[in-house]
């Protein structure tokens, strides 16, 4: 754990030095849980963004973007059941005076049985190397079937209590498994209660007449409130799709670890209206679309995994999380949800219009269902981030930190460096960035030696060095340098256009 730990805390650091992120107005001491991202960390949430977007609307020809605002009318806050159905079970800690989300300690506690498990299993696999079922022995052996029906069994009877809103026997539950408090190991607990998250703010001049207004909580249902719209201007045929990214707030008491719970994030969102009948189908096909997309990024297919929901929200029939391993451990990352017709109904009830799509096939009208795919910004920055910053010891026993960042979202794709700032080379150099400013972010570095400038682009994550040297001069040739090999070779500076476009064109990393 404090391996774990340690490694977060090189994350944050890492992300600071380097100009990804930085705390929110810190020369005032900063704003808890709001950070601001820096020269490169805008960049990359830049072209995850773009990443996701083109995946999502470039790639599905039944797949438009909207971008809606974040103010709506605050009846569709009500109808959306935000106002009195969106809160948080919280408990406070009398001796800490903490506050902590209550299912969150109750999941964080059910994840280490899930992990003690896993270790008797890691240590079976390498006792018996090749002959080890891994299935059988989960299934008999005592230590292994004890601990996950344990965590079987927490996760239900959480899950049912919250169901009945029963927030008294989610408190026994936590006094029963012996959960103390994270930091100070206390158990002297408060009793839990609900809390609402939305962030209220006014419209209008003057306090008489000024409405109450709320930041939206999600980007969802900026896209129900606009169904007819896009289905009646963009001609759109049920099944198809309405694709968003943006802002979104919520007033989160327990906002801790960096940027993965913030008060103010950043959804990729994506709700695919469909027939009645048809969205599991459509649920179980976005559930590995979803995940081939997140796949592509070569991450590591050990770092994720699908968690089932127990507790279903109320306008959902089913629901599933992508979960990454994050530094912390795995949590969620991007949610898919079978909403039913739950959304476009309430909307109906509550504006008094109809949003119902005519199938001329059926010759009848009907409410669509929606599946939806969500996934946060910030969560799937820290996901490539956390991943990609590495320590690795090299052949001659020296060592270097490097940020492997898939070249696709790579903030600087290429840097130039002239070998020494004379006899020419400089000015080559930026003719060379000239060329390719055009098509890629490329940077031009020409301070200290160049083993020291290598190891600054590889902190930063640039996939490509070109190197400008004498040689150059006479034949036109530089050398390139890849990031995570090392590798270096000549080539001609006309193909270079060619080659960078090689390793950081999306339709390379998605294909």
């Amino acid at each position: 754990m404090a391996n774990q730990e340690d490694k977060f805390k090189k994350v944050i650091a890492h992300a600071k030095e380097y100009g990804y992120i930085f705390g929110s107005s810190e020369i005032y001491d900063g704003l808890s849980a709001v950070y601001d991202y820096g020269q490169n960390g805008a960049e990359l949430k830049k072209n995850i963004r773009e990443y996701w977007w083109k995946s999502m609307v470039f790639m599905h020809q039944n797949i438009v973007g909207l971008d809606a605002s974040i103010f709506m009318h605050p009846t569709t806050w009500k109808a959306s059941g935000h106002v009195d159905a969106f809160t948080d079970p919280l408990i406070d800690n009398k001796d800490s005076k903490k506050r902590y989300r209550a299912d969150v300690l109750i999941e964080d506690y059910a994840e280490k049985l899930n992990i003690k498990a896993q270790k008797e299993i890691a240590k079976a696999k390498k006792r018996f190397g090749d002959a080890f079922d891994e299935a059988q022995f989960a299934a008999t052996n005592p230590r292994v079937v004890k601990y996950l029906s344990e965590r079987e069994e927490v996760l239900k009877r959480m899950g049912a209590s919250l169901e009945k809103e029963d927030l008294n026997d989610v408190k026994a539950l936590i006094e029963e498994l012996g959960i103390a408090d994270p930091d100070t190991g206390s158990k002297n607990w408060t009793d839990v209660r609900q809390f609402n998250l939305m962030f209220g703010t006014k419209l209008g001049a003057s306090a008489d007449t000024a409405t109450d207004l709320y930041l939206r909580p999600e980007t969802a249902q900026g896209i129900f409130v606009n169904f007819l719209n896009v289905q009646k201007t963009g001609r759109m045929k049920i099944p198809f799709g309405i694709a968003q990214t943006g802002k979104a707030f919520r007033n989160e008491i327990v906002a801790r670890q960096f940027i993965f719970r913030m008060r103010e994030f950043e959804q990729m969102e994506m709700q695919f209206f469909v027939k009645p009948g048809d969205e599991m189908k459509w649920y179980d096909y976005w559930k590995e679309t979803r995940l081939n997309w997140h796949l592509s990024l070569g991450l590591g297919e050990e770092n994720y995994r699908f968690h089932d929901h127990d507790k279903l929200a109320h306008y959902a029939n089913a629901a599933a999380d992508i979960e990454f391993n994050f530094p912390f451990g795995f949590k969620e990352l991007e949610g898919i949800h079978s909403r039913t017709d739950f959304d476009l109904k309430a909307h109906e009830e509550f504006s008094g219009r109809k949003l119902q799509f005519f199938d001329p096939e059926l010759k009848e009208s009907y409410t669509p269902y929606v599946v939806e795919t969500s996934v946060g910004l910030d969560r799937m920055f820290l996901a490539v981030f956390s991943t990609a910053l590495q320590d690795e010891t090299l052949e001659d026993g020296s060592t270097r930190v490097v940020l492997k960042l898939p070249a696709v979202v790579a903030p600087v794709k290429a840097a130039v460096l002239p070998l020494v700032k004379k006899d020419g080379l400089p000015e080559i150099a930026q003719q060379i960035i000239d060329e390719l400013k055009w098509n890629f972010n490329v940077v031009y570095d020409e301070k200290d030696a160049i083993g020291r400038r290598y190891r600054r682009q590889d902190a930063n994550g640039t996939p490509l060095c070109i190197t400008v040297d004498h040689d150059t001069l006479t034949d036109q040739t530089v050398t390139i340098r890849d990031r995570d090999t090392m590798e270096q070779k000549r080539v001609a500076i006309k193909d270079l256009k060619t080659l960078i476009s090689e390793r950081v064109d999306m339709e390379y990393w998605l294909k």
